[in-house]
């Protein structure tokens, strides 16, 4: 499978219309509520079986994006999936039934942002203590606030 025809196959499957993307990734933006079968279809269907990499970006007033990048290594294209919870939301379907991979990654962005990925075999805190308050990436996360020591 080439990078085109899986662009050919995500408008025809989910209906969206704009695939973006260079020519070795695709980047695709789905709705919260798809996020689980578009990641299920990515790794059937488009084969991308590697789980490169997970994080968010707190776009403020607007809320919360999750990024995530899938590969499929034979064909050598990538697939950069983004979804946007909204604002005052903070809740996004797990991946770790799809992907392994999505285990430690998924508890990093709940430990810097806050997200509750729903369905997260073991969704705690990874790289902070658990007695420390709030999520630091967070863009209204107070730096000058004392915290406690990183043990």
């Amino acid at each position: 499978m080439t990078r085109d025809q899986a662009a050919t196959l995500i408008g025809e499957r989910f209906g969206i219309a704009q695939v973006e993307g260079d020519s070795a990734t695709i980047v695709v933006t789905v709705p919260v509520e798809q996020w689980t079968p578009f990641a299920l279809f990515a790794k059937d269907t488009l084969g991308c079986r590697f789980f490169n990499f997970s994080t968010a970006v707190d776009w403020k007033e607007q809320g919360l994006e999750v990024v995530v990048r899938v590969d499929n290594v034979d064909a050598r294209f990538g697939l950069l999936m983004k979804t946007r919870l909204g604002p005052g939301v903070s809740a996004c379907p797990s991946l770790v039934p799809v992907y392994r991979g999505a285990n430690w990654m998924e508890r990093e962005c709940y430990d810097m942002f806050g997200i509750r990925f729903e369905g997260h075999p073991d969704l705690r805190r990874i790289l902070l203590g658990d007695d420390w308050e709030g999520h630091p990436l967070l863009k209204s996360y107070a730096v000058d606030t004392p915290h406690p020591p990183y043990r």
